[in-house]
């Protein structure tokens, strides 16, 4: 006989392809009520429970029902002060503030986070490949784009805040 979890621990069962999968309520819809379900998969039942403990932990911290009102700048700005803070070195969070002010936010930090597309986000790297270089009278001589570099940092914060265990909270 399965053991019984309580209220809010979610539920884990055994699949069909062998992988262990546990299942937990994110929140609610606002419009209809429903309950929202996020799902974490594993090769084993322990891991599985790990991993749903974690999930549980961090949406209970976010606001399931303002992910339609955030924007691409809320978030991360909201990501990075509740959440990479606490897990960064210090001169990654420099870094990442530092994108998300100059580079971010002037280009897509006000697109919502449930408008945002990929297509979105290429333009968005090719803009700062080809011109993302703030006008300065000592970069004069330099090119105008960022190195390829500097847009992969922007894409690893960027990929990261939104990333899947960031996405009960609208990340995507």
């Amino acid at each position: 006989m399965a053991k019984r979890r309580a209220n809010g621990e979610g539920n884990i069962r055994k699949r069909a392809d062998g992988r262990w999968e546990g299942r937990y309520t994110a929140g609610h819809n606002p419009v209809t009520g429903k309950q929202i379900f996020k799902n974490v998969l594993g090769k084993s039942q322990a891991e599985v429970k790990e991993k749903l403990a974690a999930a549980i932990q961090q949406t209970a911290g976010l606001d399931i029902l303002k992910a339609e009102q955030y924007t691409v700048e809320t978030w991360l700005q909201f990501w990075l002060d509740n959440f990479g803070k606490m897990t960064m070195r210090p001169s990654t969070f420099k870094s990442y503030s530092g994108n998300l002010r100059v580079n971010i936010k002037p280009h897509i930090g006000g697109i919502r986070l449930t408008k945002l597309r990929t297509s979105d986000l290429q333009k968005f790297y090719s803009k700062l490949l080809t011109e993302g270089r703030i006008v300065r009278k000592e970069s004069e001589k330099q090119p105008k784009g960022l190195s390829p570099k500097a847009v992969r940092n922007v894409h690893i914060f960027i990929s990261t805040a939104l990333g899947p265990k960031n996405a009960a909270a609208g990340g995507r």
